[in-house]
């Protein structure tokens, strides 16, 4: 059961990097990031709502404080797709995967902040390493007009705090209610603030666009069935071995970058990106072991 449910969480960052190269492909195509984001969560909710439908048991819904912390956690995964998108629509699909990579970082910063966590020495240079590794990464020192943007490196980065916000709401939340019933409600408050917000014709037109294949895919594989793999994958994969199996995702994100979008990485930018990603899984499985 142990290494079925390592393939979940494994078969889960798999998909979710594959969904940022299938929104490249997407936004190259002149979609708004905005709406990528949009029919990403929206095909997410179907799935939830489906999986609540099958396994009502338990969802806590009566619970007010189920609700207010679905509700944050929906606009953490909510401001996750949309600057994760929007970063790569700013710079490429590798440099984006990997600055959202960073959010276990701006959990420490939070978790210190709210003495939820001990700061030591060890975290403090750990934290030095991956803003050395975004530096050696986004080449920020020296932007080029072709390359990554300043606002695709902001994209990036607030794209990893959204998913520590969607990682504080979901923990605060578990406790009053059932997975399902928190992601239903995340994903519907996802779905109202993305539609209220992005082009209503342009998402409206989506359905009727030769790139709907596209759309059902990056909602399936994006938030649809990733989001229940990973949960039901966690229930018996160890925390350690599943922030190990994380780094699939960005790792995934680069090789369709790099494959499919004809993106590269100069020697310099690889060196950064793999001290972000050495550095930040060393630090999840530390945690996760204590």
């Amino acid at each position: 059961m142990a290494r079925v449910s390592t393939a979940f969480v494994m078969l889960a960052a798999l998909f979710w990097g594959l969904s940022g190269g299938i929104g490249g492909v997407l936004m190259a195509d002149g979609w708004h990031p905005l709406v990528v984001s949009f029919y990403r969560g929206a095909i997410g909710l179907v799935f939830v709502g489906v999986w609540l439908a099958l396994r009502p048991g338990g969802s806590g819904l009566s619970d007010r404080r189920l609700w207010f912390w679905s509700a944050i956690a929906g606009l953490g995964v909510a401001g996750n797709f949309t600057f994760y998108f929007i970063s790569i629509s700013e710079g490429s699909v590798a440099v984006a995967a990997t600055l959202m990579y960073c959010a276990p970082v701006f959990v420490f910063l939070v978790s210190f902040a709210l003495r939820l966590e001990q700061p030591t020495l060890l975290k403090w240079v750990a934290i030095a390493m991956v803003m050395l590794g975004i530096v050696l990464l986004t080449r920020i020192y020296d932007i080029q007009p072709d390359g990554v943007t300043p606002i695709g490196v902001a994209a990036g980065l607030l794209s990893g705090l959204s998913y520590a916000l969607f990682i504080f709401g979901f923990k605060y939340a578990a406790p009053h209610g059932s997975p399902q019933a928190i992601l239903v409600i995340a994903f519907a408050v996802l779905a109202l603030i993305l539609f209220s917000l992005g082009d209503t014709q342009q998402t409206l037109s989506a359905l009727s666009t030769p790139s709907w294949p596209l759309f059902v895919t990056l909602g399936v594989l994006g938030a649809g069935v990733s989001f229940i793999f990973y949960i039901v994958g966690l229930n018996y994969t160890a925390p350690a071995v599943a922030s190990i199996v994380a780094m699939v995702e960005p790792v995934t994100a680069s090789l369709f970058g790099v494959v499919v979008l004809d993106e590269s990485l100069g020697a310099i930018q690889l060196i950064g990106m793999g001290l972000i990603l050495v550095t930040v899984t060393t630090l999840s499985v530390s945690s996760s072991a204590r």
